[in-house]
């Protein structure tokens, strides 16, 4: 559900990169000033690419918003592809022995009685 739900965003947000790039510049913007124009341009025009260009941001919106709603439940996630994932960070690694293979302690050897009297 998850998959489907990412592939639909990245879907969403390459129309919304196209629609942007398509639409025809409306002049002014933030270079306009402080003079008496229009601040959202020289024309306000209702054409289909800026109302596609609204439709788009709202599915985005909606789809980001569900993706973050099943990514926090786990409703989404297999509990296998989980599972094995926990498995493998919670595997504490062993440290291994210096000049051996083993994993056993290494005792110091005895030392030989002292035989020397004082």
């Amino acid at each position: 559900m998850v998959t489907l739900l990412v592939i639909l965003l990245i879907i969403f947000c390459v129309a919304l990169g196209l629609f942007v790039l398509i639409q025809n510049p409306k002049g002014g913007g933030l270079a306009t000033g402080g003079s008496g124009s229009n601040m959202f341009g020289v024309q306000r025009t209702g054409d289909v690419l800026e109302k596609g260009t609204w439709v788009l941001l709202t599915l985005i919106v909606v789809v980001s918003l569900a993706i973050t709603t099943i990514g926090k439940s786990g409703a989404g996630v297999s509990t296998g592809a989980a599972g094995k994932a926990d498995e493998l960070i919670n595997k504490a690694a062993t440290p291994s022995v210096l000049g051996g293979g083993s994993q056993q302690k290494a005792t110091p050897a005895a030392t030989p009685a002292d035989t020397t009297k004082k």
